[in-house]
């Protein structure tokens, strides 16, 4: 009998609360919301290790950072032998595999087939139809993979929330009636005066734009976009006749800072508005209709959770869970904390609980943040009042969970914590930064095209 297709959408940079399945107040995603009614959403699921990188790692094995042993956006070398990506099982039990938009990254190993297509410059309008242009290539490629007799698995890495929020028309004011370029409007005064990253936002923010809720409006504009776009290929799923077969999941990498924490329109800092997206699975006959859960997830329950459903065992000891347990109603280990981390323009690790949010710096930051930020989620989930001075005994509870986690898991897989050793994160060889004004001076991001260039490799990389 054959096995099940899998369809994963691993959509880049999408909040889970900036989608009205998870109760926005804009209907942003109608058509992702309904696979959600015929499926399983789970409402507290996390991305640990941010950015893009060490967090398509971890979806993509099963594993956690310290499992991957990737930390940084800009990972030196390969993937480890010591893991195996979900396109190197399948492909190992005779699925066909393709990987549309993520060419290049160490966790994309093992695609039988790489496609690529346009999801940065925009286009003579200004715009860029990034899912327009992932539908060109991925829906003939979907029908491709249907025609064939083995069953298949298809990865999407939908680039739309992510900077630069280009939607194309009617969609770039769909979520804004306002005067863009209001004179008396300062509100991006501090993002045009934030060296590092001021050109890239120049690059594709339209000249003269003041308001920054008109900015926030093209990343909400953008998810909408793409949701429609995303209908085109469900609908090529039913037209194909295989919808009763294919295990649909929908999830996120990392979400967006937006106009929060001074972390302007990009996926930095450890605050959850970077650390929640999504998961939603739908699979007719194996998953119940519209359930929710409420209990805490993490990327790397992904790949356990695909192989369960598609019938698939291994002898990998993954660090994620198999959620189909938890959905049987069975016993799961909960997760109530965990160990969280970034590489991407700071390098910072911290713990999280239900309640407490600890955020460490291994070094300075170019945003001239405090060197341990303290956040009580349930008096203050937006994580704008750091307590971390007048909370002293809770700071260093929390850094004895998190020195003996790090401490038990580099135990476990004889490696050092990775976090320790990539100090090169930033790309400039030189070794940690050691003041905020020499991050402010070193880290630049300049246009849309560099922006790019940091996440593009030789495709022969992965192979």
């Amino acid at each position: 009998m054959k096995k099940p297709n899998v369809i994963l959408f691993g959509i880049d940079s999408l909040r889970r609360d900036y989608m009205s399945s998870y109760g926005y107040h804009r209907l942003t995603t109608p058509h992702m919301d309904k696979i959600a009614r015929e499926g399983v959403l789970f409402e507290k699921h996390f991305s640990p290790s941010i950015p893009t990188t060490p967090a398509y790692a971890s979806m993509l094995t099963g594993m956690d950072c310290f499992g991957t042993d990737v930390v940084a956006l800009r990972h030196e070398g390969p993937l480890g032998d010591h893991v195996h990506t979900l396109a190197e099982v399948l492909g190992d039990n005779g699925y066909n595999t393709t990987c549309v938009g993520f060419t290049g990254n160490p966790s994309s190993r093992g695609f039988d087939r790489y496609l690529d297509y346009e999801a940065w410059v925009a286009d003579e309008t200004g715009r860029c139809p990034k899912a327009e242009n992932l539908n060109a290539v991925a829906i003939p490629e979907l029908k491709r993979l249907a025609a064939e007799e083995e069953p298949f698995f298809l990865f999407l890495r939908h680039m739309d929330p992510h900077s630069p929020y280009l939607p194309p028309r009617p969609f770039e004011r769909m979520f804004y009636d306002g005067n863009e370029k209001d004179p008396e409007n300062k509100s991006m005064e501090p993002v045009y005066n934030f060296k590092p990253h001021a050109d890239f936002f120049k690059s594709w923010i339209p000249e003269g734009v003041t308001d920054e809720k008109y900015v926030s409006a093209q990343y909400e504009g953008a998810i909408a976009y793409m949701d429609a776009c995303i209908q085109n290929i469900f609908a090529t799923v039913e037209a194909l006749g295989i919808e009763e077969e294919t295990l649909i999941v929908i999830t996120s990498d990392h979400g967006e800072t937006l106009y929060e924490h001074d972390c302007y329109f990009d996926h930095h800092g450890m605050y959850d508005n970077c650390l929640t997206v999504p998961l939603i699975l739908k699979f007719p006959g194996k998953l119940p209709k519209g359930k929710r859960y409420s209990d805490v997830s993490l990327i790397q329950d992904i790949m356990p959770t695909i192989l369960e459903l598609i019938g698939i065992e291994t002898n990998i000891l993954f660090n994620g869970r198999n959620l189909v347990q938890l959905i049987k109603g069975e016993e799961i280990p909960p997760v109530t904390e965990f160990y969280i981390t970034e590489c991407t323009w700071m390098r910072k690790h911290g713990w999280r609980t239900p309640e407490w949010k600890l955020i460490q710096a291994l070094e300075p930051d170019f945003h001239f943040k405090p060197e341990i930020e303290l956040y009580n989620l349930i008096e203050d989930p937006n994580e704008n009042n750091n307590v971390a001075q007048q909370e002293s005994h809770t700071v260093a509870m929390l850094q004895k969970r998190m020195k003996d986690y790090i401490a038990k898991r580099e135990e476990q897989t004889g490696r050092t914590n990775p976090m320790f050793t990539n100090t090169n994160y930033h790309g400039q060889g030189d070794g940690p930064i050691k003041t905020s004004e020499e991050a402010y001076e070193k880290l630049y991001l300049g246009s849309i095209t560099s922006a790019r260039a940091i996440q593009a490799k030789e495709k022969q990389d992965v192979k």
